[in-house]
């Protein structure tokens, strides 16, 4: 499962995936490509199918058919703001300054209305999420 938060400047991740019985492992969910950050969420397979349909282009017509079984969802953030995919092709422009998303986004919703940042949101949801942990990745979007 997962959480990640942005702040309006800072995208944070947790760093734990599980499958099948439960086995934790450490992951990436986040990183930078060229003048934006992604993240994904849901289905590992899935949503790293988006992430490289994103990286070579985002061709509608290409987008994964995987992609519209709705298990994950794609995240990127630019100088423009966020746009996110799940099912389809075409983006969900978030007008949002700040958002989350994953099992743990609650608590970070719920830690970043209270003034914290991205981190520190991702940390407390850590804390209370079970299915979330293993470390926290931070990336800075960058004009």
């Amino acid at each position: 499962m997962t959480v990640i938060a942005w702040d309006g400047r800072t995208l944070a991740a947790d760093k734990r995936a599980t499958s099948g019985g439960g086995i934790a492992r450490t992951v990436t969910k986040i990183e930078r490509h060229k003048d934006c950050l992604i993240a994904i969420t849901g289905c590992w397979d899935t949503g790293a199918e988006m992430r490289e349909w994103f990286k070579a282009g985002a061709d509608p017509a290409a987008f994964p058919a995987k992609a519209r079984d709705d298990r994950s969802t794609l995240i990127v953030i630019d100088a423009a703001g966020i746009n996110t995919w799940a099912i389809g092709p075409y983006p969900m422009r978030v007008e949002d300054p700040r958002c989350c998303w994953g099992s743990g986004r609650d608590y970070a919703e719920a830690a970043m209305h209270l003034g914290h940042d991205a981190r520190k949101a991702v940390e407390v949801a850590c804390h209370f999420q079970t299915d979330c942990g293993n470390g926290i990745d931070v990336l800075e979007l960058t004009p």
